[in-house]
């Protein structure tokens, strides 16, 4: 997959829809019967470039204040979603150390390796950082966790939704209708290509979520460091 043609797709796509006041409103945002949960791997950026999102965000928040911003304790990049949220889902229907153990498996002899967070992109119901591995390890490490999990017998979900291929991490979603769309889509488009930084995945956890991945709701299985 070629990544800035992908990002630039979407981005298009979701600008003409913001601009049409076709954007999907989460509705599920701060509802407490929200029960979606499920079990991911994910990597977190560095202090530096998540300061650099941040100063992003507080412009966005100063134009719409009543759209969710990603707080910088729950900001990531999803490795691979092994068990996809869905509602009723409890930690207690798995074996965690199966889990544990095929993953690290998966993570086996992979060495440390950076990404590049570099310009934003944006669907209907968000707006995500575009993230740009510098090697093909990311890659690497999905296709060994699909082939140990497909090869096994866990519960999982990969694939099942779509075939994960990008590094953003979502920092945006809409709660409401767009606003101020002038000044809205003005910043949008100055932060298109904007370096918020590069940093470098040397671990990652395993963590029962909620949708959102909010930090109150997330429980760390295991942390891995890269070799």
């Amino acid at each position: 997959m070629n990544l800035e043609k992908h990002y630039t797709h979407l981005y298009e796509e979701a600008i003409h829809k913001i601009t049409l006041d076709q954007n999907f409103k989460d509705s599920w945002l701060d509802n407490p019967n929200d029960n979606r949960y499920g079990i991911t791997l994910l990597a977190r950026p560095d202090p530096n470039c998540i300061q650099s999102i941040q100063s992003f965000l507080n412009q966005l928040r100063i134009i719409e204040p009543e759209q969710y911003y990603y707080p910088s304790s729950d900001i990531h990049l999803t490795v691979m979603s092994l068990i996809s949220c869905y509602p009723g889902f409890e930690l207690e229907r798995v074996n965690v150390s199966d889990y544990v153990k095929l993953v690290g498996e998966s993570l086996k002899g992979i060495k440390p390796f950076n990404i590049k967070l570099e310009g934003i992109t944006a669907s209907p119901s968000c707006i995500m950082v575009q993230g740009f591995p510098s090697n093909g390890r990311l890659k690497q490490i999905r296709d060994q966790l699909r082939q140990q999990f497909n090869n096994g017998n866990l519960e999982h979900t990969i694939d099942k939704r779509y075939s994960l291929q990008t590094a953003h991490n979502t920092v945006t979603r809409f709660k409401s209708t767009i606003q101020n769309k002038g000044e809205f889509l003005d910043l949008l488009h100055r932060y298109r290509y904007f370096d918020f930084g590069t940093f470098e995945i040397n671990s990652m956890e395993l963590v029962f979520n909620d949708w959102y991945q909010l930090k109150n709701k997330v429980k760390v299985l295991h942390r891995y460091s890269l070799d």
